[in-house]
C-alpha cells in the first residue's frame, strides 16, 4: 500500500482517491473504521487523515462509498435496482426505504408510480445530478400494503369519491353502481379494484360495507377499527360454534383435574369487566408455608387447534380496549360466560400453585389442571378499601400492620391482606434484583349513554392492582423457567416466550442530556442490574416535581419495545430471564399458545416446530402493535370530543413535544394535549433544535423548550382528522424551572 507522501511531498488528492479506491475495491464487503484505514494507508499526519475524511465523504455523496456511522465506510456493493418499502409524505417528501436497513432514498411524486405508504416497490436509483441529494424512481409495486380504505363518502351526480385520512396522492372514485346505496357523509369501508397505471391516475373503488353517518359514536368507534384493518363484528359462523360449547364439566374432567373448589378462590378486575381470566387462591398449610394458586381460565380445553374458532382467534391475537368498549379476541359466550371465572361457578383452570414462605420465597410450585369455584368477585377498588379499612398507606409499599385483637376488618380480610402482603415482598425482590420501576397513568373517560366524553382524567395503578399484577408476573416467570430452564447440554423445547431488550445506547444518550438540564444523572452502560438501578433511582429523584412525567416520557422512549418470540434474550424490564404470557388466554393468542404446549410437554411430546410458532409470534407482536394504534385512536376521539366543549377556555399547561412543525402542550388540569403550530409563533423565526427539545428564536433568541410551562387557549378542534388545536395566551418566554443538585 502506498505512502503518505511521495518523494517528500504531501499526497495529493487525486493520489489519495486512487488509494481509497483500491483499498476498498479490495475488500468490498468488509467496514473500516477511520482508524483502520489510516493506519493501512499510512496516514500519519493530521492534513492527510483530514483530506482522507473529506474524500470519503465525497466518495459517499457519489455513492461509491456507503457511511455505516460517524466514523466508519463501506464499499457501496449495491446495484441500481434495489427493492424496499415506500414512505409517502403528506408535504410531498416521499421516501424509499431499502429493505436492507440502509438510509431512505428520496421518492418525488412524479417518481412515485402512484405507490402507497407502506408499498413494496422495487426502485431504480437515479444518477445524482450536481449538488443534489439521492432520488430512485419507483419501476414496479411489488406489493400493496392494503387494498381497503375507510372514509367519508361524497356523492356527486354521475360518480361519487371517498375522502380518507389516509396520505393518498388523489381521492378514490366509486362507480354509482359500485356504491351499496351509500349517500354523501355516510362512514364507508372501499375495497380497490383497479389501481392506477399509465392511462388512469386514480384509483376505482367499490363499497364493502356502510358503517353509517358521520359523527355517531359506534359509527365512529367502528370507523377506527376498520382504518387498521381491525374486525368490528364477529363473524356469524364463529358465534355459532361458541354458542354449541355447553361448559359443562364431566367426570373425566374431574378425576383428571386437581380439585380446589374447597380452598377459598376470588377474582381481581376493574369493576366493568366481565372476561375473568385469572383467580387468585390462598390457605395456610400444616408445616407453616402458605399455599397461593393463580389460577388462569383454561380457554385451550374448549378452543381446539385450527378449529373454527381458533382460526379466529388466531387471526385477531388480541383482545382490543377502545374508550367505549372491548372488541374481544374470543366470541361473548366463552369469554364472558364459559370460560370467564364467575363467582359461585365451577371452572376450568390451567394453575401454578405456589407454596410461599412468609418472605414470599417459592419453596415449591406444581403447574396442573384444575377445578376452582370463585368465593367473590372483587371490583379493584373493592380490595383496595379493605386494604386501606386495615391501615395500607397506598404507594408506600408497606403491608397491612397487624391489627391489636388479631383480626382485620373486613369480609375475607384476612385473604386479601394476606396476599397483598406476599405480594409487596415479591416486588421488593423483583426491584432489588433489577426491575425498572415505571408507575403507569392510565387516562380515562366517563362517558355518558350516547357515548359522549363527560369527564377526563388520570388513573393510577394502586396497591389492589399490584397485589394481582405480581402474582401474574410470577406465574408467567415460573411457567417460561419450566421449559426454558434445562440442564447444561440440553436444548429447551420451543415456547412463545415475551422479552424485552435492553435499552437504546443512542435514547439512552439523549436521554442523560436531557435530564442533566433539571439537574439529574443517569447510568448509559454497565450491567443491566445497574442501568435499572440508575433508571429506578431517577425516577425516585425527580417524584412529585413538575418535570417527572416527562423525564418519564423522555425514558419511556428509550426504552425497547417487548414483543414475541421463541428466541429467549430476556426481560430487560422486569430483570427476569425467562418470562412468558400465561395469564390471559381470553384476551391475548399467544397464552393459548403457551398452554397448549404445556400440555403437550406434560404429556411427553415433543418440541414444537420453532419455524411455526416464531411465525404465530410475529404475527401476535404486529396485531399487539396494531391494536395500540386503535385504541390511541379512541383516546385521541374522545379527548378531541371532550374539548369540543371547551373551545375559547384558557388553561395552565406544559409543553409535552416539540417538532420541526409545532409545539405539543398537554393540559395540567386533564392531561389533554394539542398542537400550537408554527405558523402561530410569529414574534420571531424559529429553529427546531432536535438534540436539545426545544425551539430557539433566531433573532431574539426565545425559547420553548419541553417541560416549560405555558398557558394555553383552545382554538380548532377537528373530530374527522383527531386534532386538537391551541394558541399560547401571550408570547411571553415560558418559565423554565429548573431543579439544581450539588
Amino acid at each position: 500500500m502506498g505512502k503518505a507522501k511521495k518523494g517528500g511531498k504531501r499526497i495529493t488528492k487525486r493520489q489519495l482517491s486512487e488509494m481509497l479506491v483500491n483499498f476498498f475495491s479490495a475488500n468490498p464487503e468488509r467496514v473500516y473504521t477511520f482508524k483502520e484505514i489510516f493506519r493501512a494507508l499510512h496516514l500519519d499526519t493530521h492534513p492527510a487523515k483530514m483530506l482522507a475524511v473529506d474524500t470519503m465523504e465525497e466518495m459517499a455523496w457519489d455513492d461509491f462509498l456507503v457511511r455505516t456511522s460517524i466514523n466508519s465506510y463501506q464499499l457501496n456493493t449495491k446495484g441500481q435496482v434495489q427493492e424496499g418499502v415506500f414512505r409517502r409524505k403528506s408535504n410531498g417528501k416521499n421516501s424509499f426505504v431499502p429493505s436492507d436497513g440502509e438510509q431512505p432514498i428520496f421518492v418525488s411524486e412524479r417518481n412515485s408510480m402512484g405507490a402507497l405508504d407502506g408499498d413494496k416497490v422495487r426502485v431504480s436509483v437515479m444518477a445524482r445530478r450536481q449538488n443534489h441529494i439521492k432520488e430512485a424512481k419507483v419501476i414496479e409495486i411489488l406489493e400493496r400494503k392494503k387494498d381497503t380504505f375507510v372514509g367519508k363518502l361524497v356523492v356527486g351526480k354521475d360518480i361519487a369519491f371517498l375522502k380518507t385520512n389516509d396520505n393518498l396522492a388523489r381521492d378514490i372514485l366509486i362507480p354509482k353502481k359500485r356504491l351499496k346505496k351509500g349517500q354523501t357523509d355516510d362512514k364507508a369501508v372501499v375495497k380497490i379494484v383497479s389501481w392506477p397505471d399509465e392511462e388512469h391516475t386514480n384509483m376505482i373503488g367499490e363499497v364493502v360495507d356502510i358503517l353509517g353517518k358521520c359523527g355517531d359514536n359506534d359509527v365512529e368507534m367502528n370507523t377506527i377499527l376498520a382504518q387498521y384493518g381491525l374486525p368490528y363484528r364477529y363473524p356469524k359462523a364463529v358465534e355459532d360454534a361458541a354458542d354449541k360449547i355447553t361448559g359443562e364439566i364431566t367426570k373425566q374432567d374431574e378425576a383428571e383435574r386437581e380439585d380446589f373448589r374447597n380452598t377459598w378462590t376470588c377474582t381481581i378486575d376493574p369493576k366493568d369487566a366481565k372476561d375473568f381470566d385469572d383467580a387468585l387462591s390462598i390457605k395456610r398449610l400444616a408445616n407453616g408455608l402458605w399455599e397461593v394458586g393463580v389460577h388462569i381460565a383454561d380457554v385451550s380445553h374448549y378452543v381446539h387447534e385450527g378449529d373454527i374458532i381458533d382460526r379466529e382467534a388466531e387471526r385477531r391475537a388480541t383482545s382490543i380496549y377502545l374508550v367505549d368498549r372491548t372488541i374481544p379476541m374470543l366470541p361473548e359466550r366463552l369469554c364472558n360466560f364459559v370460560c370467564s371465572l364467575r363467582p359461585d361457578e365451577d371452572k376450568l383452570c390451567y394453575s401454578v400453585v405456589f407454596n410461599l414462605d412468609e418472605d414470599a420465597m417459592v419453596r415449591d410450585y406444581r403447574i396442573v389442571h384444575t377445578i376452582i369455584r370463585s368465593n367473590r368477585r372483587y371490583a379493584y377498588e373493592d380490595a383496595q378499601k379493605i386494604l386501606e379499612d386495615n391501615g395500607v398507606v397506598d404507594g408506600t409499599g408497606e403491608p397491612a400492620p397487624k391489627p391489636k385483637d388479631g383480626k382485620y376488618r373486613g369480609e375475607n380480610a384476612e385473604q386479601i391482606v394476606t396476599l397483598d402482603r406476599l405480594a409487596k415482598r415479591l416486588r421488593a425482590a423483583r426491584f432489588k434484583n433489577g426491575a425498572v420501576k415505571f408507575d403507569s397513568e392510565e387516562l380515562r373517560f366517563d362517558i355518558d349513554e350516547k357515548g359522549k366524553p363527560i369527564r377526563c382524567y388520570f388513573k393510577r395503578s394502586k396497591d389492589a392492582n399490584k397485589l394481582i399484577e405480581e402474582f401474574m408476573l410470577l406465574a408467567n416467570r415460573t411457567v417460561a423457567e419450566s421449559v426454558g430452564k434445562t440442564a447444561k447440554g440440553r436444548k429447551a423445547k420451543t415456547l412463545p416466550y415475551r422479552v424485552h431488550d435492553n435499552p437504546d445506547p443512542q435514547k439512552m444518550e439523549t436521554l442523560r442530556e436531557f435530564i442533566a438540564k433539571f439537574g439529574y444523572r443517569v447510568k448509559t452502560d454497565g450491567t443491566k442490574k445497574a442501568m435499572a438501578k440508575s433508571i429506578n433511582r431517577l425516577m425516585e429523584e425527580c417524584e412529585g416535581h413538575p418535570e417527572q412525567n416527562l423525564i418519564q416520557k423522555v425514558a419511556l422512549r428509550a426504552m425497547m419495545k417487548a414483543k414475541y418470540t421463541t428466541k429467549n434474550i430476556g426481560h430487560f424490564g422486569l430483570a427476569f430471564e425467562y418470562y412468558t404470557h400465561f395469564t390471559s388466554p381470553i384476551r391475548r393468542y399467544p397464552d393459548t399458545m403457551v398452554h397448549r404446549l404445556l400440555t403437550r410437554y406434560a404429556e411427553g411430546g415433543r418440541s414444537a416446530n420453532a419455524k411455526h410458532y416464531e411465525e404465530l409470534c410475529e404475527h401476535c407482536s404486529d396485531m399487539e402493535l396494531v391494536a395500540q394504534n386503535a385504541e390511541r385512536d379512541s383516546i385521541k376521539y374522545k379527548m378531541v370530543e371532550f374539548m369540543g366543549d371547551h373551545l375559547g377556555e384558557q388553561f395552565d399547561a406544559h409543553i409535552s413535544g416539540i417538532t420541526a412543525y409545532g409545539i405539543y402542550a398537554e393540559i395540567d388540569e386533564n392531561h389533554c394535549e394539542g398542537m400550537i403550530p408554527m405558523r402561530d409563533l410569529d414574534d420571531d423565526y424559529y429553529e427546531f433544535d432536535e438534540r436539545n427539545f426545544c425551539l430557539v428564536g433566531r433573532r431574539r433568541h426565545h425559547k420553548y423548550q419541553l417541560g416549560d410551562a405555558v398557558r394555553i387557549q383552545v382554538a380548532k378542534t377537528n373530530l374527522e382528522k383527531k386534532q386538537l388545536d391551541f394558541t399560547l395566551v401571550g408570547n411571553d418566554k415560558p418559565v423554565v424551572k429548573m431543579r439544581h443538585r450539588r
